[in-house]
């Protein structure tokens, strides 16, 4: 059983790590919000909610007391910066383990028509998300980076994965299934220790993901 912190738990791939985590097994879950009041706990006796600012190391500090494994689910402009807090803050306390989701296209993995049209769709948030993954990658922590595809919210469960220096496949890849990679993570945390991972559903190649 592990204590599992989750940032930016109102996103939506967060629900659904929820939701398999609470049903799968009997880990604790601590959820980080900035507005606790949109969120409805699902399992009163094995979850806890707590307001904060992933840029406030302070709030970041707190929320990791007894906590085994982070999954943060963050989001924004400012997303470097809350990389740096995490960090910092795990640091501080001595936890090592974190599931980081960024996005693809931060190395310039994307090839072809697909990769182009990534680069030139995406724009800053790609820079803002690269300098965030380079903060994740240049600390002393047991992280692991997960990259998506572009994002559906269809009902299957069904992906591959790449590394970080690989070409990235794919264009599409579901939330359940991001899900269920996060999952599997916090389940085993010596998986994937130090690696970005990309992850998409197969057969799915094209110049763009085919609901654009």
């Amino acid at each position: 059983m592990a204590n599992v912190l989750i940032l930016g738990a109102n996103g939506q791939i967060a629900q659904l790590v929820e939701k398999q985590i609470l049903a799968e097994t009997k880990d604790y879950l601590k959820l980080f919000l900035r507005h606790p009041e949109r969120l409805e706990l699902q399992d009163l006796s094995r979850e806890d909610v707590e307001e904060g600012d992933a840029t406030d190391p302070n709030m970041v500090d707190r929320a990791l007391s007894g906590i085994d494994v982070v999954y943060a689910n963050l989001a924004g402009k400012d997303i470097e910066q809350q990389a740096k807090t995490v960090v910092e803050a795990m640091d501080h306390v001595d936890i090592k383990r974190l599931i980081w989701i960024s996005t693809l296209g931060i190395y310039d993995e994307v090839p072809g028509k697909f990769g182009e049209w990534n680069n030139k769709t995406l724009g800053s948030y790609l820079t803002n998300y690269g300098a965030a993954a380079k903060v994740i990658e240049n600390s002393d922590l047991d992280y692991t980076l997960i990259r998506p595809a572009w994002l559906t919210n269809k009902d299957i469960v069904s992906y591959e994965t790449t590394q970080k220096g690989e070409p990235f496949k794919g264009t599409e890849v579901s939330r359940k299934s991001v899900a269920d990679l996060v999952s599997k993570l916090i389940e085993d945390p010596t998986k994937e220790v130090r690696h970005s991972v990309g992850i998409n559903q197969p057969d799915t190649d094209g110049d763009k993901p085919a609901f654009m």
